[in-house]
């Protein structure tokens, strides 16, 4: 019975196709997709043009071997629609949209261009958790329901996969939105911290190893691992100070100010013949100020790739005036700034200071930044625990950056602070802040080691010495080098792999991730895809299902990048009859 229904259903979307044409013009072709993709989304890729092809379209797909290759098609404009994909490693909503939806986004690749998705992002970006559901609701109706600028394929969670013969498991953390921390990884024999690199794996070449510059996968982990920001998240997307450069921190009434009591033990590391060498260069108030206004500054460098995170910030400040901390509340307690920011201190507070050379915690001179913002906003918390507002040392950064103008700047003879081919070539200028330091790249590999003054004798002083990432093609490659111990943890791998790795031993964790896989359309003036109802076409050929049954059930439905964060009841339902009815009205209107 089964089968008759099948066979009857396919009937008649075969004769609702032929009905239309087929997806055909008036010459008799059908309606030509470039799809273009990469090698480490090939699978996924596949299950697409399939998908399109099955509905009447003729799909060519243009597989890139690597990311950075992807994007300079991409940047050619020659594609109809590319495959992409966005971790909200921030936690928030305003990450999960600005960036990717708004006019002005960086990772806007598709030319969404359409003021009332700008009021949107912004109205929901003002508003607290209890009210901004309803506008992300009236956003993802409008965005995907309406107009079609996106199309959702799946939700993954995240799958870290670990030689428990060798790391301690009781060691790993899965966080839901920020990247693994290195620090409080042990291998199960803690002896080898000290000798025993730990080895992970990449398949992107670095795009930059400034913070500002990149926020892609192949910078996201490390980054985070080498530029301590002044405030972190937990595993399940809370804000804390614990393991940031902060001690605490407070809101002030109003949610436009934020206040910081940075701690005094996290120094600089340098690399001096490709090896990390202590400095005696405090991560201070004086950093933290430069590294946020610049992340503040459009203009700062050529290239701000993440500057929609943080153009909320109005000012940023070393706070000097005691009096202040004592007469502005706490926004969530009432008590003073300073009652909150002296919670637990292992010295009370007896004095502010501006100078990094004065701050001395054991005898009470503290510093103290405040991060204000023109409106209110307390989503910018979440991005001030993201890489991009990982703390660079001034000077380092000035040395290479003040060289030329941001409009002079000419990649092919300019070598500015964090670029990636200048480290490999040998030039390491990084001066790094957070628990490891990048002591060399090559095209096998990046190596790091552990920074001897971050926080040293505490708990977040980081616990194994070298750390090692290997480059490999894909996540197929990685796990043949996984099982062959050239690495010894997976932090993704494919799905329909997870059942081999448990049954061979390794122990796989299966955690809450907001990673979402989706395609964005050329909207480029003169572009097929300009069209909504080519969109719609297509958005109605897309069965998710295939999705998660290719990845054995451990992805989930999509609807836009802010699904996993927010609940809209919207679901996309493949339908092939209102694929086809689409596709015909956007053939009607081009005779």
């Amino acid at each position: 019975m089964k089968k008759l229904v099948a066979l009857a259903l396919s009937l008649v979307m075969m004769f609702s196709l032929v009905a239309c044409g087929g997806g055909k013009d008036d010459e008799g072709e059908k309606v030509k997709i470039t799809l273009l993709s990469y090698s480490a989304q090939e699978a996924a890729t596949n299950i697409l043009r399939d998908q399109l092809v099955k509905a009447g379209f003729d799909v060519t797909t243009n597989i890139q071997p690597d990311y950075s290759s992807m994007t300079t098609v991409e940047e050619s404009g020659e594609w109809d629609i590319v495959m992409s994909g966005w971790t909200t490693v921030t936690g928030n909503p305003d990450y999960a949209t600005r960036d990717i939806y708004a006019s002005y986004g960086e990772y806007n690749g598709g030319g969404i261009n359409d003021e009332k998705v700008d009021e949107l992002i912004d109205k929901a970006a003002g508003e607290t958790p209890a009210q901004y559901v309803a506008t992300y609701t009236e956003l993802e109706n409008y965005l995907v329901t309406e107009k079609a600028y996106t199309l959702p394929l799946y939700a993954s969670r995240g799958i870290r996969v670990v030689n428990d013969d060798v790391v301690d498991i009781n060691t790993v953390k899965n966080p839901q939105s920020r990247s693994a921390f290195w620090e409080n990884y042990s291998y199960v024999d803690a002896s080898q911290n000290e000798t025993r690199t730990l080895m992970m794996y990449n398949t992107m070449a670095l795009t930059s190893l400034d913070p500002i510059q990149a926020n892609d996968g192949s910078i996201n982990q490390l980054s985070s691992n080498i530029n301590i920001r002044i405030i972190n998240m937990t595993e399940d997307d809370q804000i804390e100070s614990d393991g940031s450069l902060s001690l605490n921190y407070a809101i002030a009434e109003g949610n436009q100010a934020f206040y910081f009591i940075l701690r005094d033990d996290v120094f600089f590391s340098k690399v001096v013949d490709k090896h990390v060498q202590a400095t005696d260069i405090l991560v201070g108030g004086e950093d933290v100020v430069y590294s946020l206004t610049r992340a503040a500054n459009q203009k700062s460098v050529a290239s701000h790739k993440t500057y929609n995170l943080h153009n909320h910030m109005s000012n940023i400040s070393v706070v000097t005036d005691m009096n202040e901390l004592n007469t502005v509340k706490d926004s969530d307690t009432g008590a003073t700034i300073l009652e909150t920011l002296s919670k637990d201190l292992a010295t009370p507070v007896s004095t502010l200071v501006a100078a990094d050379a004065d701050v001395n915690n054991a005898a009470g001179a503290y510093q103290v930044v405040k991060v204000e913002t023109g409106t209110a906003f307390p989503q910018v918390l979440y991005y001030l625990a993201h890489q991009s507002a990982g703390i660079v040392n001034k000077e380092q950064c000035e040395a290479y950056n003040s060289k030329f103008t941001v409009e002079e700047y000419d990649p092919n003879t300019h070598v500015c602070y964090g670029d990636p081919q200048a480290v490999k070539s040998g030039e390491n200028m990084l001066y790094l802040s957070g628990p490891y330091a990048l002591v060399e790249y090559t095209d096998y590999e990046i190596k790091f080691e552990r920074n001897p003054g971050y926080m040293a004798g505490t708990e977040y002083a980081p616990k194994i010495a070298n750390v090692g990432m290997k480059f490999y093609k894909d996540s197929t490659s990685a796990g043949l080098g996984f099982r062959n111990g050239e690495i010894d943890i997976m932090d993704s791998c494919n799905t329909n792999d997870v059942a081999t790795f448990e049954k061979e031993g390794y122990h796989v964790f299966n955690y809450v991730r907001h990673a979402t896989t989706y395609c964005e359309f050329n909207m480029a003036e003169g572009k097929p895809m300009a069209d909504v109802n080519l969109r719609k076409a297509v958005m109605y050929a897309v069965n998710q299902e295939d999705y998660i049954t290719y990845n054995s059930g451990l992805v989930g439905k999509l609807y836009s990048s802010f699904s996993t964060l927010i609940d809209t009841g919207n679901e996309l339902k493949f339908d092939l009859e209102k694929s086809a009815e689409y596709l015909q009205k956007y053939l009607d209107a081009q005779k």
